[in-house]
């Protein structure tokens, strides 16, 4: 059985810091891609940070600078450090990956973790 379990959220003040942590078991970790997706109340989900295989990273605009993905596939573990945390931040973070697709076709075998809060107050 596939499983992506998240571990790491909380509770921080604006500037904190956090580290998520993703264990993905069940799939030849090291062929997927691996995001971090965060979904706030009354919003769409959309992708914070991304990693490929080859550990080639892309990430929202909104957290460029702040926020870091790596990945370790010994472990098979998917991570995103957080800087310099914000309100805006607040939300579900949830792990995601998949096996990169030909050009003009869908994704294989995506797979979702069940989310881990992070919030951010004073």
């Amino acid at each position: 059985q596939v499983q992506l379990v998240e571990s790491g959220g909380g509770l921080v003040q604006p500037g904190g810091s956090l580290r998520l942590s993703c264990a993905a078991s069940g799939i030849m970790f090291s062929i997927y891609v691996m995001g971090w997706y965060r979904q706030a109340p009354g919003k769409q989900r959309e992708l914070v940070a991304s990693i490929t295989g080859g550990s080639n990273t892309d990430y929202a605009e909104s957290v460029k600078g702040r926020f870091t993905i790596s990945r370790d596939n010994a472990k098979n573990g998917v991570y995103l450090q957080m800087n310099n945390l914000k309100a805006e931040d607040t939300a579900v973070y949830y792990c995601n990956g998949y096996i990169p697709p030909p050009l003009g076709n869908s994704r294989r075998a995506e797979y979702w973790g069940q989310g881990t809060q992070v919030t951010v107050s004073s």
